[in-house]
């Protein structure tokens, strides 16, 4: 009989660790390819099994808004993808970060973050947030010092984009690491848009990865879905919520029991258990399959955004091009340092014309999907000022670098020159 394959080896390299990592051949019927587990509950053996998974003193399924074998093999593969000790998967990216906060963040306390973010972020910091009593910081992170200044004795955490959404610009995650820390603070990356494939935060200091996994990690805008990764070197003795008595489950201290996974514990046990936002095992299973083709999709992604960002460089119709893989681009150091393999697929480029003209490139593409989503493997473009960011004032919008004829897109997997003959004609009609 031959050897029982491992779940994991640390010497693979990384594209063997996105196929193979987490998913190995299902014991029972030796499948290949992860099953769904499509359950709400599982069959306890015994009371005394049934109490003690409840108290979090045994491992094992209790109900599947917790724990569920096809979510726990993506959590597993993408804790293995980004280097960290554990994972938590959530329905979706926004989730995500709210549970990667709340055992942060208590009535009063502040997050200093990065004002390049994803505007549905901004929105959800700046005005959800408060109504929880967590306050936001919003800074220009291009400069480490403004997130220093801006961190206060109130501050719990400071929270960027590896790589911002929409204008794709590169941030110094090591330079910010070293701040949040001597703040005595964890680094939250979100690092949707450049994957591990990309970037490691880890690598670099950051202490928690969020993903909105919808995007890149699946690949094909079939399923939403989000997630948190814990680097296991953050002390998270020093975070309350982890080191004192949890009344809900019978005093225990998440930092003393659970050690390096303490974070991950408590985003199951307490952010899952009771906020609710479960990833679906469907989801999970889609995401998955995605992740296995990350590597070739990122190269193919990154090769067609470098094409097209050149071509709309050089149009007279196009006033900018915000994107951080260009030659001129003055983050050279830092994509150079962060990003050998590539600046990622998704940019902001401005149409000389304003608002109207935007509205009229996104209307007149052919080929190119009018979507709300990047990551896909289709080409998508969209105007910004008057669809993702919206929620944002005018004010806001100018902050973030969002202006009326900013236009975003998201680069697919097609043949560059379909996408730049799209682009071409559609610029014609402005």
């Amino acid at each position: 009989m031959s050897e029982k394959r491992p779940s994991y080896d640390p010497t693979w390299g990384f594209e063997t660790r996105a196929i193979h990592a987490g998913t190995p051949p299902d014991p029972a019927s030796g499948a290949c390819v992860p099953t769904i587990q499509q359950t709400a509950a599982y069959v306890f053996p015994d009371s005394e099994t049934a109490a003690k998974r409840f108290d979090l003193d045994e491992s094992g399924n209790v109900y599947s808004r917790i724990t569920n074998p096809t979510v726990a093999a993506l959590e597993k593969k993408l804790a293995v993808l980004e280097g960290g000790v554990g994972a938590t998967c959530t329905a979706s990216g926004h989730s995500a970060q709210v549970v990667a906060l709340l055992p942060l963040l208590s009535t009063g306390d502040d997050v200093v973050a990065a004002r390049q973010l994803y505007g549905g972020s901004v929105a959800q910091f700046n005005y959800v947030f408060q109504r929880l009593g967590w306050r936001s910081r919003l800074v220009d992170a291009r400069d480490p010092g403004n997130v220093e200044r801006a961190i206060g004795p109130r501050t719990r955490a400071v929270f960027v984009e590896s790589l911002a959404n929409p204008d794709g610009l590169v941030v110094d995650v090591e330079a910010l690491a070293r701040i949040a820390h001597r703040a005595g603070v964890p680094l939250i990356v979100d690092n949707t848009l450049a994957t591990p494939y990309l970037l490691r935060p880890f690598e670099w200091g950051a202490d928690l990865v969020i993903h909105s996994t919808t995007k890149f990690l699946n690949g094909h805008g079939n399923a939403i879905g989000g997630a948190i990764v814990d680097s296991g070197r953050f002390d998270w003795s020093l975070v309350a919520a982890l080191a004192e008595p949890c009344p809900a489950y019978h005093g225990l201290r998440f930092a003393e029991r659970f050690g390096k996974l303490a974070f991950t514990a408590y985003a199951h046990a307490i952010g899952l258990r009771d906020l609710g936002p479960t990833m679906a095992p469907l989801n999970a299973f889609l995401t998955i399959v995605g992740v296995e083709t990350l590597s070739l999709r990122m190269q193919r992604h990154c090769e067609n955004a470098l094409a097209v960002a050149r071509f709309l460089d050089r149009h007279p119709k196009v006033a900018w091009v915000s994107y951080a893989g260009l030659p001129d681009t003055p983050q050279r150091s830092l994509v150079a340092k962060y990003l050998p393999k590539g600046a990622g697929a998704v940019f902001t480029f401005g149409v000389k014309g304003g608002l109207d003209a935007g509205r009229t490139l996104v209307e007149t593409v052919r080929l190119i999907g009018h979507v709300a989503n990047i990551g896909d493997a289709r080409t998508l473009i969209i105007h910004p000022a008057s669809t993702t960011h919206r929620p944002l004032s005018a004010a806001e919008l100018q902050e973030s670098g969002i202006g009326p004829e900013a236009v975003r897109i998201s680069v697919g997997l097609e043949t560059a020159a379909d996408l730049i003959g799209d682009l071409d004609q559609a610029l014609a009609k402005i």
